[in-house]
This record gives structure tokens, sequence and C-alpha cells, in this order.
């Protein structure tokens, strides 16, 4: 009687490796988004989040991480994905409605020609970043008032935040980054960033994975001088020459102690007085670091 071996090919170290790491990149990025929503209390039960998608690949990182979490979480909320066609020559219109189509979610394409606008106000070669976030936030403001979302989730994750923390610290003087968690402008809706501790590094990769359909943008993204992009080239140097400093800034950015600092605002120096009782925020002499 004739026997068939049949022979299986084990799978190559470099393939199981591959998915290895793939798979601990995926719940790093879960784990991450879900202790930020829990340290912030960003997401209540019975709420409506409205997710703001670009296009780029950490809007498209964060609903699908929110869609997981919806899933998995214990208590239950709805997502609405919100899209502003901003009107930009050559934005391909098809690309987020076929996809949320496919993924079975909520969403709706709000035109709005804000890009004529800041062409029109913005002198050639300056930034335009500022007026374009201004008129996309009021937009995105009165479309959650529409559909009455109680949460607006951004995309910005742990690198945005420290970019601004630098830009704010060497160009406006001020200590003040990205909050995780705010009320608008407008006083009528809270903000969520539920890719607070989430870096970049790990959604672009996370975004190669999943294959998104990725559209730029062309409004802001050809400028090369912006501020922002000298942040973001000192961090990956910081991080390059000293691996863990980046996480370790966002760590100081979750301990202020503003009786160590100069606000006078911030803590009351004018009404300090020594009382004779030990004060574990009192002057140390020597602080560790």
């Amino acid at each position: 009687m004739d026997t068939h071996v049949i022979h299986i090919t084990p799978r190559s170290d470099k393939a199981r490796k591959a998915a290895y790491e793939s798979n601990k990149l995926v719940k790093r990025l879960r784990r991450l988004a879900g202790e930020a929503i829990a340290d912030y209390d960003m997401i209540h039960d019975g709420d409506k989040v409205m997710v703001c998608l670009s296009g780029g690949k950490d809007s498209y990182g964060l609903l699908d991480i929110l869609l997981y979490l919806k899933q998995h979480a214990p208590i239950q909320f709805e997502l609405v994905a919100v899209n502003l066609d901003q009107k930009q020559p050559g934005f391909p219109e098809h690309v987020l409605p076929e996809y949320l189509t496919q993924l079975g979610v909520p969403f709706r394409i709000e035109e709005q020609d804000t890009y004529s606008i800041v062409k029109r106000v913005i002198p050639e070669g300056k930034t335009m970043c500022s007026l374009c976030s201004r008129l996309r936030r009021g937009v995105l403001y009165r479309v959650a008032g529409e559909l009455g979302a109680t949460k607006i989730a951004l995309g910005h994750h742990r690198d945005d935040i420290l970019e601004t923390f630098m830009m704010n610290l060497f160009y406006g003087g001020v200590l003040k980054a990205m909050s995780p968690k705010l009320v608008s402008d407008d006083g009528k809706h809270i903000v969520i960033r539920p890719l607070a501790y989430c870096e970049e590094k790990d959604l672009a990769a996370y975004a190669e994975q999943k294959q998104f359909p990725i559209i730029p943008c062309t409004l802001c993204g050809s400028q090369e001088n912006l501020k922002r992009k000298e942040a973001k080239a000192l961090l990956r140097e910081w991080e390059k020459k000293f691996p863990g400093r980046v996480q370790t800034m966002l760590n100081a950015l979750r301990h202020v102690k503003p009786s160590h600092l100069m606000d006078h605002h911030s803590f009351d120096f004018k009404g300090l007085v020594a009382t004779g009782v030990a004060d574990a925020n009192g002057d140390t002499a020597f602080d560790q670091v």
C-alpha cells in the first residue's frame, strides 16, 4: 500500500518574529489608549463619541482602537466618525466614505471650504496651521452639537503633546502642552485625546500594518519650515542619543509641582509662611533628580 508523507514546512523564524512584534504593537496601543481613557475619565457609559477623522495615520488608528475598546469595554458608548472636507484641490472624496461604509461605522462628511479662506488670508510662505486649526475647530464643534455628541475625540498622540510643550516653552514663553481632556473653547463640549500615551512611531507602524488608506494633507503638509518640525526633530535626536528621555518628559507633565515653579497665579507665594510643621512639598535643599 502506497503511503504519502505530508511535509509541513515550519514557519520561518523571521515570520514568527514579525507576527510576535505585530501582536505586541496592537496590544501596546490598545493598552495605552485604555490607560489614558481610564486615567482621565474620558468616556462614560452612554456617551456618543465623535471621532474626528482626517484621513491621516493617527485618526485612523484612533478610530480602529476605539472600535476595539467599544466591543470589549465594560460600558456602552457610541461612535460616529466625522470628516471635514476642506475642499483642498485633489482631495480624494471617495476614500473615507468607502472605508467607513466597509467598516459599518456611522459617519458624516462635512463640506466646508476653509481651504480658500486660509489661502486668501495667509500670505504665501507663512504658516497656515493656526488659522486652519481654528476654522476646523469651529466647524467640528457645530457638527458635534448637531449630532448630539457628548465627547469629541482627537487623534493627537504623545509626541504631539511634547512637541506642543516644547514649542510653547521655546517660542511662547509658557508652560503649556495639549491636555488629554479639556472643555472646548466655546464651553459646550468635552474634547478627549485617547492616544495621549501612544508613540507616533507605533501609530505609523500600526497604520502600515493595517494598510489604512492614508490621505496626505496638501494644505500644510508641504510647509517645511514649521516650528513643530523643529521640535519633532529635536525629540527624535534626544531619543536616539538618550533612549527613554522623551517618555520621562511626558511623565514630568503628569507630575507638576507648582510650588517649585514661578507662577504666582498657580501657587500662593505671597501667602507662604513658616508654620514650624514639616511639609512634604517644602524645599528639600537638594532635590533628587
